[in-house]
């Protein structure tokens, strides 16, 4: 059994969100596109589709998203997907991030793991631990 690597870093995210979809009783549905730049042990660009619902109440929210990651992981260049759910409870955060099964490619084909996000500053920075096959 190998122990799991862990990759670090930070990365810069611009938005582009598009107007709200769907409202029902102040509840609106919405889009956005992300692009990212990371740095450190991954090196490359994310490209992130992103669905999310806002509430009456004040820094309460969900959001699903998927994201592609193509570059190079520990210097293995590939791509892989990525599912993000995130949910705010009045301020209280849940993010859940993980490599979506199978979906590795070139030398990143056979990762799993999920990333851990937090922000510092503003500034974003990731963990990502995973697994990987020779």
């Amino acid at each position: 059994m190998t122990l799991p690597m862990r990759a670090t870093g930070t990365f810069e995210v611009t938005m582009t969100p598009e107007p709200a979809y769907d409202v029902v009783d102040g509840v609106p549905f919405s889009r956005a596109s992300l692009s990212k730049r990371f740095t450190g042990a991954m090196v490359g660009t994310g490209t992130v589709q992103m669905l999310g619902a806002r509430t009456p109440f004040e820094r309460s929210a969900g959001y699903v998203a998927l994201e592609r990651f193509t570059g190079s992981l520990d210097g293995r260049e590939g791509s892989f997907a990525l599912v993000h759910i995130g949910l705010m409870n009045r301020g209280e955060r849940s993010l859940t991030v993980k490599i979506v099964a199978d979906s590795g490619t070139g030398s990143l084909t056979g990762i799993s793991g999920q990333m851990d996000i937090r922000i510092d500053d503003k500034k974003h920075h990731y963990e990502l631990v995973y697994d990987l096959p020779e």
